[in-house]
């Protein structure tokens, strides 16, 4: 079951009811205090590995911001400084209001428009511009690009390039706004769809005609030169969320997942099956999964079978028994969307009940702390896999990554990854005023202390330093894969 109990990673809300109704900082802060400290899988981890008087100096300084605050945004960004303290992820508090806001539609088309008619803009006519760019002799960051939905223009104005929409949604951004700007010491200064600003520290240009900034891509529509198979192979796996297969030559495949989400784990095995023939008849299978943040098990099953070469050991994790934290089961039972079987629902029943005879206590559900997975068959193809990661991998992507690597024939290339997988399990509840929701753990680990990996993060067998470009990454772990 313990497939099942990683299902558990879907957020629920619970309204918390408290006796005081008092909703100042300090008081929400009390609240959040409390129930974290007495709900929390990681709390008393997080005080054994830190100790206590850290703890103790970290809460004294929260409580002295939190007495002068008198606005929720900023009595939210303290408390979330607080919750800093016990990890990374898995974790946080926001405001109700705010994300009410994101679930409904406040301001019409017209009322967007408006909010954002006076972002700055340049007057240049495309006519013109189109008509300059053909009179270059070398390629620069002048041109017109595109990232969907932005269609832009880059043109040098003084000592930095100024990206300005040519074609985009119509709505948040219009014709002639600055989207983003080159500055002079190559920084990149990117504004969102809300038009709030975003930079970073470099800014990189590959073989002319892609654009690479933080999370920002751009490729080259005019003018134009002809792209390498490694480039146009890197830009379609940054930007589709789709999972797709290649064969790179004939001693390697490719096989791309951007994410584990579930609504995913369809079109995920329809890859796997269709070209699963392939796979098991080629000498290298190379796994990208950079940019994946993780998901749901369910959806990496499929591929377990092709890496396979002896039995995986799963560790198992073990829940924190407490009322609060055990309705989380009971909700799950009328989470009509969810769909969940018969034997689902009997076994989150089944375990409210185990929970529940053993409050305040760490609750194994499954019967067993360690489930050994095996497979029939050992493919005899591939019989080397290289695994790409980074530190944008995460949760369900490094739960894969632990099993993956068990195997003989599986090497990690590339960077160390987020490190947040210890505790999990989240659950969320309301304030008592209703202002906030705390998002925190239900479960941990068997794995630590021993074996953690949150903060840590899993190491790659291959370290990819930043001589080599990232969208080369392919084509490296390729050559190390035939030696």
């Amino acid at each position: 079951m313990k497939n099942l109990l990683l299902l558990l990673l879907a957020i629920l809300i619970a309204p918390f009811n408290a006796i005081s109704q008092n909703c100042n900082c300090e008081s929400n802060f009390d609240w959040l205090k409390n129930t974290f400290e007495n709900n929390d899988a990681g709390y008393t981890y997080a005080i054994e590995t830190k100790g206590a008087q850290a703890y103790k100096n970290h809460t004294y300084a929260i409580l002295n911001k939190i007495t002068e605050v008198e606005d929720q945004e900023t009595c939210a960004t303290i408390m979330n400084e607080w919750l800093s303290f016990f990890r990374s992820g898995h974790i946080g508090l926001e405001m109700l209001n705010q994300k009410d806001s994101r679930n409904k539609t406040e301001l019409s088309k017209e009322e967007i428009i408006k909010k954002y008619s006076t972002s700055p803009k340049v007057d240049i006519q495309l006519t013109d511009f189109e008509t300059y760019l053909k009179s270059k002799s070398q390629l620069d960051f002048e041109g017109i690009w595109v990232s969907d939905p932005y269609k832009i223009g880059i043109k040098k104005i003084d000592d930095r390039y100024v990206g300005f929409i040519i074609e985009a949604d119509g709505v948040y951004w219009r014709e002639g706004q600055i989207k983003f700007t080159i500055e002079a010491d190559n920084s990149f200064v990117y504004y969102m769809q809300d038009h709030s600003k975003q930079t970073f520290s470099t800014t990189e240009l590959w073989e002319a005609n892609y654009i690479q900034s933080g999370f920002v891509n751009f490729e080259r529509l005019h003018p134009k030169k002809t792209n390498s198979p490694e480039i146009e192979r890197y830009s379609k796996a940054m930007v589709s969320n789709e999972t797709f297969f290649e064969v790179l030559d004939e001693k390697t495949a490719y096989l791309r997942i951007p994410s584990f989400n579930s609504r995913f784990k369809t079109h995920i095995d329809s890859v796997i099956a269709t070209n699963f023939e392939t796979i098991t008849n080629t000498e290298n299978l190379i796994i990208d999964i950079r940019n994946n943040g993780g998901g749901s098990d369910r959806c990496y099953s499929n591929l377990m079978p092709i890496l396979y070469t002896n039995p995986i050991r799963i560790v198992g994790l073990e829940f924190y028994s407490t009322p609060l934290n055990n309705q989380r089961m009971k909700d799950l039972t009328n989470l009509k969307e969810a769909n969940f079987s018969d034997e689902e629902i009997k076994f989150f029943n089944d375990a409210y009940d185990k929970l529940s005879n053993n409050l305040e206590t760490w609750v194994n559900l499954d019967s067993t702390d360690v489930e050994l997975e095996t497979y029939d068959k050992i493919y005899t193809y591939p019989q080397n896999i290289g695994i790409l990661i980074h530190e944008n991998n995460g949760s369900t992507a490094e739960q894969f990554l632990l099993a993956a690597k068990q195997s003989k024939k599986v090497k990690l290339f590339g960077h160390t990854t987020a490190g947040v997988l210890d505790i999990s399990n989240m659950h969320s509840v309301n304030s008592p005023c209703n202002e906030y929701q705390l998002g925190y753990s239900l479960s941990r680990s068997k794995r630590i202390p021993h074996m953690a990996i949150d903060g840590k993060g899993i190491q790659p067998d291959y370290y990819i330093d930043d001589s080599i470009l990232k969208y080369k990454w392919i084509e490296f772990v390729s050559e190390v894969l035939k030696y």
